[in-house]
């Protein structure tokens, strides 16, 4: 699959429209060499159209320099990302990988052709004096078929190629002195179908506990993709979400006492991710530095990566297969259940206080015992606890996000000796024979006194009574 970034403008432009002369403006130097071609696009979508309301295209289209299937996704600001993969010979059926990319938002339903649209293009190049193309200018005629109706128009759009950013904003100058408008919608499919793909309505916001749910859904859902194609980014920030709502669903288990059992299911795929995200961070900290401390390291450096290596494999297996299963369709579903939700306990925050409380009271117990696995106990409360305090920064302003912040160090830093305490235990399981591993390993033991000796300090700010008093 080819991914790319696509940063375009669209306009509307009358039938007697003529592409005014673009060179001299914002380093064009020169608009010949126009290419001509016919573009024959067939779009899909469930019958809900799930895929436009949630500001999707998917088509197939045969003709130009593209010739594939396409799947376009919201991007950064106004960009697009264009997944692009090429035809298969089956002009009915989508192919599974871009299915697989929006999964998380049409689940069981199927994917149809819902419209046709065939476009005569002239495209333009825009070059400046060394001959780079800056931008390509596309001349649209299109024809669009849609439940036996046809339709008519003509369109411009301006895509960037080498250029500027700027120089769009100089080209819309000239194209709207000429007579185009900016396009009134988003696409020519959406522009097809009229009325039809409406956008889901936002929930208002409402209780900051069920916003605080719906932010942790959508993380959810939006980087299912990402952590389809082995984005080890998008692993990360989908387990975040998951952790934040099943702490979400712990420490506000009266609003939610009718899904307590929820709770075992977003372990469940937290535990899947964490298979691979784990092996990932600890592959990195273990050889960091490594194959440059001697060749005397280097059967070292081989035997952690290809065990980490195995295990990071083994968990992409294990975590693709549940991301196609009922399971997690239902799972999705369920959190769906939950977002929609209106009704929140009273007296919220009360329960945030109470968290951050447990917490400091087990850290204060593990401290006094010095071991490993109750700091390891005090760490996974104080995360609770920190996204306990997350739902309310909003609202509670400075204090709220001062308090977030300390906890974040003081979590950081308990999770920085957890994971030494794991990196000893797997270097010993790896090379109980080994001196290197020895060596190793002591360097993990000094790395776990250093952030034990860090504690205080970081426990000492995040009990500031100014961080904190909001929560009385």
């Amino acid at each position: 699959m080819e991914i790319a970034t696509e940063t375009e403008r669209k306009y509307d432009v009358p039938a007697e429209f003529r592409l005014p002369d673009l060179a001299g403006k914002a380093g064009i130097s020169s608009t010949g060499g126009a290419r001509t071609h016919d573009l024959d696009a067939t779009y899909f979508d469930t019958d809900d159209l799930a895929l436009m309301r949630n500001r999707r295209t998917l088509r197939r289209r045969t003709g130009g320099d593209d010739a594939g299937w396409h799947l376009k996704t919201p991007g950064e600001g106004t960009d697009r990302t264009e997944h692009r993969i090429p035809l298969n010979g089956r002009p009915e059926t989508v192919p599974a990988e871009l299915t697989a990319q929006v999964r998380a938002i049409i689940r069981r339903q199927g994917l149809r052709p819902i419209a046709r649209l065939r476009t005569h293009r002239v495209e333009t190049p825009l070059r400046d004096a060394d001959g780079t193309t800056l931008a390509l200018v596309a001349q649209d005629q299109v024809t669009a078929e849609t439940d036996g109706r046809e339709q008519r128009w003509q369109e411009i759009e301006v895509e960037l190629v080498d250029g500027d950013p700027k120089l769009l904003a100089a080209v819309e100058k000239v194209l709207l002195k000429a007579g185009a408008t900016v396009a009134q919608g988003p696409s020519k499919v959406a522009r097809a179908l009229g009325d039809k793909p409406k956008p889901a309505p936002a929930k208002k916001p409402g209780s900051p506990v069920l916003q605080y749910v719906r932010e942790q859904r959508d993380a959810i859902t939006g980087y299912d993709p990402g952590v389809r194609r082995g984005d080890p980014e998008a692993v990360h920030k989908m387990r975040v979400g998951t952790r934040r709502l099943r702490s979400t669903l712990k420490t506000f288990k009266r609003t939610f006492a009718d899904d307590a059992d929820l709770g075992d299911e977003l372990k469940w795929l937290a535990d899947l991710l964490g298979q691979v995200r784990d092996g990932q961070v600890q592959e990195g900290k273990l050889l960091a530095g490594l194959e440059e401390a001697g060749e005397q390291f280097a059967p070292v450096a081989a035997r952690i990566r290809e065990h980490l290596d195995n295990q990071v494999a083994e968990g992409r297996t294990a975590l693709g297969e549940a991301l196609d299963s009922e399971r997690y369709l239902t799972l999705l579903d369920r959190i769906d259940r939950l977002a929609a939700q209106e009704w929140v306990e009273a007296d919220p925050i009360r329960r945030a206080a109470k968290s951050l409380a447990k917490a400091d009271a087990l850290l204060d117990e593990a401290l006094s015992h010095g071991e490993d696995h109750e700091l390891h106990d005090a760490r996974k409360a104080y995360k609770r606890a920190r996204y306990a305090v997350e739902v309310f920064q909003p609202a509670a302003g400075k204090p709220a996000k001062k308090l977030v912040d300390a906890l974040t160090e003081l979590q950081d830093v308990l999770g920085a000796h957890q994971d030494s305490v794991v990196a000893r235990e797997l270097l010993h399981e790896l090379g109980q024979d080994s001196f290197w591993f020895g060596v190793l390993y002591a360097r993990q033991e000094q790395v776990g006194q250093d952030t034990y000796a860090q504690l205080p300090v970081v426990v000492e700010t995040s009990r500031r009574k100014s961080f904190r008093a909001w929560l009385d």
